[in-house]
């Protein structure tokens, strides 16, 4: 399969990559220091990225930002970086790359654990998080041409928390890699994949 990876140099896009690099043919993109320059919160860039590479078969969405800060520091511009970017982003990469997907082909997005177990200062994360996860299960209802939609949606991903200083925890990223080969590989649409 031909497979675009959006967000290819993050720690789960990267680890996406090495867990598909073997069977198929990548095509990285990200919005720094990969062959294909994309910036996810733009939607013309997003189309000029889907005019260039042409046809693929699946589409794995692990790109986004979104503002960790308490609610009573969060202002109307990291509302706006949240929703533009990591919601409105991979919103859009599934809006305007299903012409681009195969028939029977799969698109995958990325959402996070927080829309259902919220913490201090995860408001904007939450938000855009539980949205994502509903938009991917109602858009699988609609996909046309038989092309699947998931979500992914990782807790804490151990060697994230390990490059902020946090106490080890999480789960490897690359055990969280295998959900997304899961649905780019496999038959499942519609579905909000929880990593443990």
């Amino acid at each position: 399969m031909r497979i675009l990876i959006i967000g290819a140099t993050g720690t789960i896009g990267s680890a996406v990559a090495a867990a598909l690099k073997d069977k198929h043919d990548l095509v990285l993109a990200s919005h720094s220091k990969a062959a294909e320059p994309v910036d996810i919160s733009d939607p013309a860039s997003l189309r000029e990225l889907f005019a260039r590479i042409g046809q693929v078969d699946a589409v794995v969405s692990a790109a986004g930002k979104a503002a960790w800060k308490p609610l009573d520091q969060l202002a109307d511009p990291d509302f706006e970086l949240s929703l533009r970017n990591k919601l409105m982003g991979q919103v859009n990469a599934i809006r305007l790359g299903l012409p681009s997907v195969a028939d029977g082909g799969s698109i995958t997005i990325t959402a996070g654990y927080l829309s259902r177990n919220p913490a201090p200062g995860s408001s904007a994360v939450s938000l855009v998080n539980s949205a994502l996860e509903g938009f991917g299960r109602a858009a699988a209802i609609e996909a046309p041409r038989g092309i699947r939609i998931n979500v992914v949606s990782p807790p804490w991903i151990t060697e994230t928390l390990q490059k902020m200083g946090r106490p080890p925890g999480g789960i490897p990223v690359a055990k969280v890699a295998e959900y997304y080969v899961r649905s780019v590989e496999g038959t499942e649409t519609g579905q909000v994949y929880d990593p443990t």
